[in-house]
């Protein structure tokens, strides 16, 4: 297990609750090695096997100081490939604005979408709210695949964190 990243809420999450991002080899056994890794009294609430689809390139942990947004996505399995392209090709101008500071961090879906519905996790780094809310207005080119991408999406939920150390 290599850890990716520790982050605690802003908005979204309760204050003794963490989101833990870790890094696995394909064939680890995740769940009993995380749980058993615990400290006494903590505990799972989700756990989530993804895979990265065009983000992270690499499992190196994130560090850079600022605001993190989770946004969980539910999705029909079929339409991953299709969100992940989209996303890709929206954060060619999202990533480039000069009117706010963001990063996409990663695209995940999950390890096993033999199901008809799955879920899928976006990470975006912002140096503040206030880019947050910039980037709400997005430039066109990324706007039109933002909102295929809605399209696509059966429902979300975002929580807004910073990285624990932070």
């Amino acid at each position: 297990m290599r850890p990716w990243g520790l982050w605690y809420g802003l908005f979204g999450l309760r204050s003794n609750e963490l989101v833990m991002v870790t890094s696995w080899p394909q064939d680890a056994a995740t769940v009993s090695v995380l749980t058993d890794a615990l400290p006494a009294g903590a505990e799972v609430l989700e756990l989530y096997e993804f895979v990265p689809t065009v983000r992270p390139v690499t499992d190196d942990p994130c560090t850079r100081a600022g605001l993190y947004v989770f946004r969980f996505f539910d999705v029909r399995n079929e339409d991953v490939e299709e969100i992940a392209q989209l996303s890709a090709t929206a954060w060619e101008t999202f990533e480039a604005a000069s009117t706010y500071q963001s990063v996409p961090q990663a695209l995940f879906c999950q390890r096993d979408r033999s199901s008809e519905q799955g879920v899928m996790l976006l990470l975006t780094w912002y140096d503040g709210l206030n880019s947050w809310q910039a980037s709400r207005q997005p430039a066109p080119e990324a706007a039109q695949n933002f909102r295929r991408r809605a399209q696509l999406t059966l429902g979300t939920v975002a929580y807004a964190t910073r990285l624990v150390g932070q």
